[in-house]
């Protein structure tokens, strides 16, 4: 039997090494701007076409490269940061893989050209799937600027599981905000298709934030500072009332670079704990400083992984330095953008005569035991049931429930008299509100409690899923149109889900850069008074969060948000028509028992159980 085991060709194995270096246009963008920064470069230019997919151009004015070096850049194994088995102890640099260009040269049509300061003419290489095809003199800028055209034109297997160009586009901002935050000293810009995206001037680290994701994060960052023996973290927190349900504004830079790290990620969110409600992630853009002799950054391809000597001591340093800088500084709005740590900005705390002690309201003219009449107020909320338009006929079949032994959880039925039972009609129409957060009625056999949020919730979820099925969705049109300026990656999406959420009955249109127009909203929403602006943002972080968390598709995450945003809140006064509609729409569900959550919307509790609790 002759041998079988043979080494494989270069253009075999540089497409296999492309395969873990690139997997889609942001890989490559990341590589070529880890270059463009280990050359020394202060401007960057990134220039794209569909997404990455057609090209990506990077240009900087860095040292540039000798003729032997811009062919050596190409070969596999090929580094300038490593020289022994050492030096992968103390990198502090980024481009240090020794792999990107070969891989990216494996599998596109690459054109770099580069000259070096002290050099009359430059060096034009141009490659394609790893063949060298021209290699000449060309007079060009001191810097490099490579351009990497038809990603992955020789394996259309890859280059079809590649998403829409506005998924693609997120991934790219998303690598393009984490280097640029990482170096705010260096002049960064980003073109799309010949639009400007983002143009970021050099500046200190607090300037760069607010550069990236807008004028509003001023007011929102608070600095933090320490230093110690094992560590020196500097950077910034949000403040808790502007914290999100989505991790996106989250980054740990290690020796400046970007990392994810669920243990780290765990001190800051515990310094949160008692100031959070639940599932909601603070903002935190946070520089640890380290010796490289005590860290290990080779134990994932990507480099976004890290191992630490002392693991321990440092999760403890993180905690104590949130949470110390939560406690001592309470930063006031500033215009000041060269302040770079902003401890100036403390304020005394208010003296006691300026505490205004809490008042309580109450509606005097309440009665729980009145008649059908109610005082009680008979408007809209923003969430979709509308008391005027409801009426109370079928009463006693909202009530048709299948009996259960338990209090834990009541089988709701409507499906004719076999699911009928007497103990469960209610006896009246006459509802009544606790602590405004749970409808109650009295059935036969003893209470019935809805839970109003989740309910509305159900109610305008499984409404909204029937508009985007049919894309039949209705809409009022604004007195006043209103604009919403997202960051650069939440435009990407909506514009990505512009066609859905139209379908729910938004009448939006994009107006210039990162801006849309919204003239219309949903007619579900009701007449009350609805902030147009914030409750679009609210449905883009929604969104956001259930296709993260649950993993739901495009649909199911836009109807989820949309109900979670529109539904009346917990605290919301209700009068007994509303009480009335509302219950009816619930009952009109195909799963009128849970809520969006999977907790239950309906609970029951019998006389007997009642009687067991005073011991009868």
């Amino acid at each position: 039997m002759s041998d079988i085991i043979q080494l494989l060709p270069d253009s075999v194995a540089n497409q296999i090494a492309a395969g873990e270096v690139v997997q889609r246009p942001a890989s490559a963008v990341k590589e070529l701007l880890e270059n463009a920064i280990d050359a020394g470069a202060n401007k960057i230019k990134l220039i794209l076409k569909d997404a990455g997919k057609a090209l990506i151009q990077v240009i900087d004015n860095g040292c540039g490269m000798s003729v032997t070096d811009a062919r050596m850049c190409f070969e596999r194994h090929a580094t300038s940061k490593v020289r022994k088995a050492e030096d992968l102890f103390a990198i502090r640099t980024m481009g240090f893989r020794g792999e990107a260009m070969a891989s990216i040269a494996a599998i596109a049509q690459v054109e770099m050209k580069t000259r070096r300061y002290e050099d009359e003419i430059g060096t034009l290489i141009e490659i394609e799937g790893a063949n060298f095809v021209k290699q000449e003199p060309v007079a060009t800028p001191e810097g490099t600027s490579i351009c990497v055209k038809n990603l992955f034109f020789n394996t259309p297997a890859r280059r079809n599981f590649l998403k829409s160009n506005p998924a693609e586009m997120r991934h790219i901002i998303e690598e393009f905000q984490r280097i640029s935050m990482a170096n705010p000293a260096i002049t960064f810009s980003l073109h799309h298709d010949g639009v400007e995206i983002y143009r970021l001037p050099a500046a200190v680290l607090k300037q760069r934030i607010i550069h990236l994701f807008g004028n509003t994060y001023n007011q929102r960052l608070i600095p933090v500072e320490e230093e110690t023996s094992i560590i020196n973290i500097k950077g910034y927190i949000g403040k808790p009332e502007f914290a999100k349900k989505t991790r996106g504004e989250q980054f740990f830079f290690v020796n400046n670079r970007f990392i994810r790290d669920a243990y780290l990620n765990h001190a800051v969110n515990k310094a949160y704990q008692e100031l959070l409600p639940e599932e909601n992630f603070p903002l935190y853009v946070l520089f640890i400083d380290i010796d490289p002799a005590k860290i290990d950054v080779n134990v994932h391809p990507t480099k976004t992984e890290i191992k630490y000597l002392e693991e321990k001591s440092i999760y403890a340093i993180i905690h104590s330095a949130v949470k110390r800088s939560l406690g001592k500084f309470n930063i006031s709005p500033t215009i000041d953008f060269d302040v770079e740590t902003g401890f100036s900005g403390m304020i005394t705390p208010k003296a006691p005569e300026d505490i205004v002690p809490p008042t309580i309201s109450f509606n005097p003219n309440f009665n729980p035991f009145a008649g059908e009449k109610s005082t009680a107020r008979t408007q809209s909320y923003g969430g979709g049931f509308d008391v005027k338009s409801a009426g109370n006929k079928n009463w006693g079949s909202l009530y048709d429930i299948v009996k259960h032994d338990t209090v834990e959880q009541a089988t709701m039925g409507l499906d004719g008299a076999a699911n009928q039972d007497d103990n469960f009609k209610p006896l009246q129409k006459q509802l009544m509100q606790v602590h405004n957060r749970y409808i109650v009625s009295q059935i036969k056999s003893g209470l019935m409690v809805i839970d109003q949020q989740a309910a509305h919730e159900r109610i305008l979820y499984e409404r909204f899923l029937v508009h985007l099925e049919d894309r039949k969705g209705a809409s009022q049109q604004s007195l006043f149109p209103q604009t919403v300026t997202l960051s650069p990656n939440d435009y990407e999406l909506a514009k990505s889900l512009l066609e859905d959420i139209k379908s729910l009955g938004f009448e939006v249109r994009e107006f210039g850069k990162n801006t849309l127009v919204i003239e219309g909203i949903p007619v579900d929403l009701g007449s009350g008074n609805i902030n147009e602006t914030q409750l679009f943002e609210h449905l883009i972080e929604g969104f956001k969060n259930s296709q993260q968390e649950l993993k739901l598709d495009k649909r199911d995450a836009l109807a989820r948000s949309m109900a979670r945003n529109s539904a009346i809140k917990n605290g919301v006064s209700l009068g007994q028509e509303e009480m009335n509609t509302l219950i009816e729409q619930l009952f009109a569900c195909k799963t009128p028992n849970f809520s969006i959550s999977g907790r239950p919307v309906i609970q029951t509790l019998t006389l007997t159980e009642i009687d067991k609790k005073f011991e009868k």
